[in-house]
């Protein structure tokens, strides 16, 4: 036993995650814990407590509904965790790249899906390969901004749109909070005014916007909105 078992989705304890997520953040590396959650899994993809094990019913129906007609369209995933979401994009036609920059990850997408066509990398959204710039129709973000302190979110949306090409459309799914209120929570939802900084600061143009709950017991609050270059 590691000292990061409990991370495993059988033996989940909240406390214990958000106390390490913290003890990161202290020392200015938020982003160094993320190969624990997949190490505890023991090349096991079903045990990633976090994984949903299957693909965003919101970017499926967008991508059904809004077809992208062109020749060698390209698709990011950001943070791609057990590789859900990057197979779909695929299954759409997309030629995808599909990030995290967690290796255990990774190695899991490659085992789950090993005839996959999902380019599955290691890569830091803060530092990644150049070529990359502006080069995506659509950049598919779940839940990484939520797990990072302030001043690393706002970085993170830079380069997330930094990401993509003209007319491109950045896909933004996160839990979500009330102005002023779960400050202090981990992982930290987004209010209304953080991810419209899409908008006022990374002066994208909003497509569409849900505000939704989830059907989890309790349910939690979810924003999915779409962002267009």
């Amino acid at each position: 036993m590691n000292d990061f078992d409990f991370l495993n989705k059988d033996t989940f304890e909240a406390d214990k995650y958000k106390d390490m997520v913290k003890s990161y953040y202290e020392k200015d590396k938020p982003t160094q814990w993320f190969d624990h959650i997949y190490e505890s899994a023991k090349g096991d993809y079903t045990k990633v407590f976090w994984a949903d094990l299957e693909p965003s019913p919101y970017l499926v129906s967008w991508l059904k509904e809004n077809p992208i007609n062109k020749a060698n369209k390209r698709a990011c995933v950001i943070g791609c965790g057990v590789g859900d979401d990057a197979q779909a994009l695929s299954e759409f036609g997309f030629e995808v790249i599909a990030f995290d920059i967690s290796p255990k990850a990774i190695e899991l997408c490659k085992n789950r899906y090993p005839d996959t066509k999902v380019q599955f990398i290691v890569a830091d959204l803060f530092d990644y390969p150049k070529e990359w710039f502006e080069s995506f129709d659509v950049v598919y973000e779940c839940n990484t901004i939520q797990v990072l302190p302030d001043e690393y979110r706002k970085k993170a949306r830079t380069s997330m749109t930094s990401l993509l090409s003209k007319d491109g459309y950045i896909l933004v799914s996160c839990r979500s909070r009330d102005e002023h209120e779960k400050e202090d929570e981990i992982p930290k939802p987004l209010s209304k005014s953080e991810i419209d900084e899409f908008i006022t600061v990374q002066n994208l143009k909003e497509q569409s916007f849900l505000a939704y709950d989830d059907e989890q017991v309790p349910s939690v609050p979810h924003f999915f909105a779409v962002y267009k270059k």
